[in-house]
């Protein structure tokens, strides 16, 4: 299923060795974005901005547990635990993981109501539009909570988002290296967008998740509205005009405001023992150039 790679937010896969990062490792502007709690907005961004592409929301309403409320939760759980391997999993673990996700996208159809034809799962077109609108996503948010604080790092975030792209079969010379790239994408496909009435059933389901009612889980689910309200207002003004809302600037404003207070307020989480091993991992790559060698006497 196309958005089988909606980046909710991922949780930290165990790093086995600290030899083998896989795609992205301690160096990289991706581990330390990935860190933040902040970007399950990026998440629901992406899905709502993902669902703008006629042939991807069919295909996933046709193909994808995302409209079944007894398999949806678990569809996003498998979700989450994909972008976490992707992001923090070794190379031998992204490759298989990979693998399996691009025989399955082969092996679906999805009918497109508007033309009467079938189309592939798996066309390249299809899965740069799921993989862009995702990094966009995240740039956006990390930009606006200021975690990228300069248009290097943003840059190098989507320069490295490149990697993530070829695990599912995007050839790497189509993805975008850079922002201006990405924002040149987006300015070429608006003409092809547009909210099916699939997009706008995606967005109201959210509002209202099947989210188990366990004592932990609870309170998340009374707090997905107002998520939900903020994850939209973040979309660009073209992409909420699209479905029927105002693109007014001070919508923009107002959820750059409460995002930055959100992201302040997922600092007093406590982390979890594998993020305290990723960030411990990021710290000492940071101080390696920093140690002086001393020459032996």
């Amino acid at each position: 299923m196309l958005l089988e790679l909606v980046p909710v937010m991922s949780p930290v896969a165990p790093v086995d060795t600290e030899k083998d990062f896989g795609l992205f490792g301690p160096t990289s502007v991706t581990w330390r974005v990935h860190l933040e709690p902040v970007l399950w907005i990026g998440g629901f961004r992406a899905l709502y901005l993902q669902a703008l592409h006629p042939r991807v929301i069919q295909a996933t309403a046709q193909n994808s547990a995302l409209f079944d409320r007894d398999r949806a939760w678990q569809r996003f759980q498998r979700t989450a635990a994909f972008v976490g391997i992707r992001t923090f999993g070794t190379t031998e673990e992204v490759a298989r993981m990979g693998q399996r996700v691009c025989r399955l996208h082969a092996r679906l159809r999805g009918y497109d109501s508007d033309t009467g034809e079938q189309f592939c799962i798996d066309d390249p077109q299809l899965l740069l539009w799921v993989h862009c609108s995702e990094i966009d996503s995240y740039v956006d948010v990390s930009r606006r909570a200021k975690i990228l604080t300069s248009t290097a790092d943003a840059d190098a975030y989507v320069s490295e988002s490149r990697r993530a792209a070829l695990v599912v079969g995007i050839p790497v010379e189509d993805a975008p290296a850079s922002t201006a790239e990405l924002a040149d994408y987006f300015a070429e496909m608006q003409t092809q967008l547009y909210a099916r009435p699939e997009a706008v059933q995606a967005l109201v389901s959210t509002l209202n998740p099947p989210l188990p009612l366990s004592r932990l889980v609870r309170p998340l689910k009374l707090a997905v509205p107002a998520l939900v309200a903020l994850s939209f207002a973040m979309l660009p003004p073209w992409a909420r005009r699209l479905y029927g809302a105002p693109g007014l600037p001070t919508t923009d404003l107002a959820a750059t405001f409460v995002l930055r207070a959100l992201r302040r307020a997922t600092t007093l989480v406590p982390d979890s023992p594998e993020t305290q091993r990723v960030r411990h991992l990021i710290q000492l790559a940071q101080d390696r150039p920093k140690r002086i060698v001393r020459p032996q006497k």
